[in-house]
């Protein structure tokens, strides 16, 4: 099926996490709900909180000792339409901006350091915390820890960035952030509060994360080692036998006529590469950038 290909294509591509995070969410939603309606039409329909118990985070720190995958697994699941929609939503807005200056593994890494973060949370609270403690055993799922943390995260790298928000106009984005976490903080005497604070955890990741790599630490590194290993694993190919051992000489490093610096920490952007994307920012402006100039601009601020 031409559905199942294009679905296969974009989680083949390695420079697509943006679209492969909204992907897997949507898949995951419409599997539920797809199951949902065989279950119920075979009167079948005590089978799907049992099959929801694999993907919600529960409260209850027992049943999270049975169910550990379920501190990730819930930052995917969606029952509600809406709910999912939001979240996407903001998800590829400040994803994309997220992406464009970081790039596509700091994105992964934030999606997931802010779930786990909402997820910690979200366990400390209902098991601390004696209001809450009446309520231990309820779950939890939803992206929005996690979308929240790409929200902070993109306010606190660029705050003056501005979007162009129907019946509003421009704002800048660290006000949008800023109401986001209002709005969480105000959820707390709501129905939902424990969802409200994971909000908060994800909204601290993100901070915390863009701080950090700014000092010249990245605390996404973790989930990029356990991502690259597992992409060894899957697409590990057998070893090549070699004919000869004989070696070759290394080539010398030549040495530029025009003495022109090179950068000395591997990954950094040449000098003269820095001076050509300043020029063209005096000529045509930030916005004329390239994805791919605009994060060279980025490393070299961190050197």
């Amino acid at each position: 099926m031409s559905i199942v290909q294009d679905i296969r294509t974009a989680f083949s591509r390695r420079d697509n996490a943006l679209n492969q995070l909204i992907l897997l969410n949507v898949l995951v939603f419409a599997g539920l709900i797809v199951l949902r309606a065989i279950l119920t039409i075979s009167s079948a329909s005590g089978y799907y909180p049992p099959v929801m118990r694999q993907f919600e985070l529960s409260s209850d720190l027992g049943v999270l000792l049975r169910h550990p995958w379920t501190v990730l697994t819930y930052a995917f699941t969606h029952e509600g339409f809406f709910h999912i929609l939001f979240n996407m939503l903001n998800l590829y807005w400040f994803g994309q901006l997220v992406r464009e200056y970081l790039g596509d593994r700091r994105l992964v890494s934030i999606y997931i350091l802010g779930a786990l973060a909402g997820a910690t949370v979200f366990l400390l609270s209902y098991n601390l915390v004696p209001a809450f403690q009446p309520a231990v055993g309820s779950p939890m799922i939803g992206a929005s820890a996690a979308v929240t943390a790409i929200i902070v995260a993109g306010a606190t790298l660029l705050p003056d960035y501005t979007f162009m928000l129907i019946l509003i106009g421009p704002v800048k984005i660290k006000w949008i952030a800023a109401v986001v976490v209002l709005i969480s903080l105000a959820g707390v005497n709501g129905g939902n509060p424990g969802g409200e604070i994971a909000h908060l955890g994800g909204a601290l990741l993100g901070f915390v994360f863009i701080k950090q790599l700014q000092a010249g630490r990245d605390l996404g590194r973790p989930v990029q080692a356990v991502g690259n290993w597992f992409s060894n694993l899957t697409n590990r190919r057998p070893a090549m036998r070699v004919s000869s051992t004989t070696r070759r000489p290394e080539p010398v490093a030549a040495t530029s006529v025009s003495g022109s610096k090179k950068s000395a920490v591997p990954g950094q952007p040449l000098q003269d590469e820095i001076d050509n994307i300043l020029d063209k920012i005096s000529r045509s402006g930030y916005e004329s950038l390239s994805k791919e100039e605009k994060q060279k601009l980025f490393r070299a601020s961190q050197q």
